[in-house]
Order: structure tokens, then sequence, then C-alpha cells
């Protein structure tokens, strides 16, 4: 039987056990589709009552432009090394154990700016699920280590490579950038990167189909 976008919430549902919030990761590709996974998945799941789901995207953990100038990294914008990846594991580490009663904000990104924004996510107490979206979830290298270990589970969101090229540059265009430059972008930085993610495709616990736009489709 395919996969169903109904099958994605039950599984999503029963993550959550006891006391603790779960936190679940969906990696893949840049362009593969993890954030339209993510916010669906959160507006079916919190539909109709309290909200018990947060969406925190790994974006928001993105370093500033003049950090990235700083550090000589503006060209490889979007790469693992350009994120503030010890700072995402500590949130994610703050989410789970939830110890007090306060909103907890995460940062945002903003990609008119292609900026990071500090405390744009409201992350409420009766959060009982996160999910958390980013490329890299699934590394096994330095602190994207400590990231892995705050996920109870990793999906691998997959798109066709096409049309997943094909979103990227489209994406890129709609932000500013020229149709060239946006290729150039894609080739040069965005593939490098869907390389480095695809490799860890085999560490997912699912790997998720992009979701079709009537949702409780087969998602392959």
């Amino acid at each position: 039987m395919p996969l169903t976008f109904d099958d994605l919430l039950i599984r999503a549902r029963a993550l959550v056990r006891g006391d603790r919030p779960a936190i679940l990761g969906i990696a893949g590709s840049p362009g593969a589709g993890k954030t339209t996974l993510a916010q669906t998945l959160v507006r079916e799941l919190d539909a109709g009552g309290e909200p018990w789901v947060a969406h925190v995207p790994m974006d928001g953990f993105h370093l500033a432009d003049v950090e990235l100038d700083r550090l000589g990294l503006r060209d490889r914008k979007g790469a693992p090394d350009t994120f503030d990846t010890a700072g995402y594991a500590a949130l994610l580490r703050r989410l789970r154990a939830r110890e007090d009663e306060d909103i907890v904000y995460a940062p945002g990104f903003e990609r008119v700016l292609e900026q990071p924004i500090a405390g744009a996510v409201p992350v409420p107490p009766t959060a009982r699920l996160v999910v958390t979206e980013g490329n890299y979830l699934l590394l096994d290298t330095g602190a994207w280590v400590r990231v892995r270990q705050q996920l109870d589970e990793v999906w691998f969101c997959e798109l066709d490579e096409q049309e997943r090229i094909r979103r990227l540059v489209a994406r890129h265009e709609e932000f500013g950038k020229g149709h060239e430059e946006a290729v150039a972008w894609v080739r040069r930085t965005d593939q490098r990167n869907a390389e480095l993610v695809a490799a860890t495709r085999g560490r997912a616990d699912l790997i998720v189909p992009v979701v079709t736009p009537e949702g409780r489709q087969a998602v392959s």
C-alpha cells in the first residue's frame, strides 16, 4: 500500500508519549518540500482545538550576513558551517525539557531579507509536538550530532530531482535573484549542499515522497 498523508498524521501523533514533548525532524535537500510538508502537518494536526503542535524551522539559525562576511563564508551561505548549530541544538533540548510554563521564542528566517529574525516563532507551553525541518538534521559531524539526539524521529522528504531544481531556481527568482544568478547559485552552492544531504538519506526513520496538493492522496 502506498503511503498516504493520513498515515503520516497517525505516525506523528504516536510520537507524543507521556509528559515529555516530542520533536519530529523533517530533513531533505534544498527545494525538496520540507517546509510545505511541515506546515501541512502542523495545520492538519492542530485543526479544531487548543494548539498543541508547533513549527520551528532550522532556517532561523542561519548566521547573519555580517557574520558570514567576517568569517569569509558569504558565498557558501546555506552550507552546514553557516548555521548556529550549537544554538539550534540547545533550543531543541530546551523544548524537549519544557521545564517552564512560558512561551519559548525561536528565531525565524525572512526570505525577502535572507536574514534570521530573533524571537519570530512563539512556541506555546501547550505544544506537545514540535515539527522542525532543515537540510542537515541527519549529518553525523560536529554539533549536528547533538541536533539529531534531540529528535524522536527524522523523516526524509524527497522530490524528483529535475522538479526540485526547477522549484529551487523559481524560489531564488521570487525573492530577488535574476534567472542567471539563480541558476548559478543553485549549481554552485545549493547543489553541493544537496549532494551532502542526499548522502544522509539512509539514516532517516522514514522516506516521504512529496505531498500532493490534495493532501490525502498517496504522497508518492
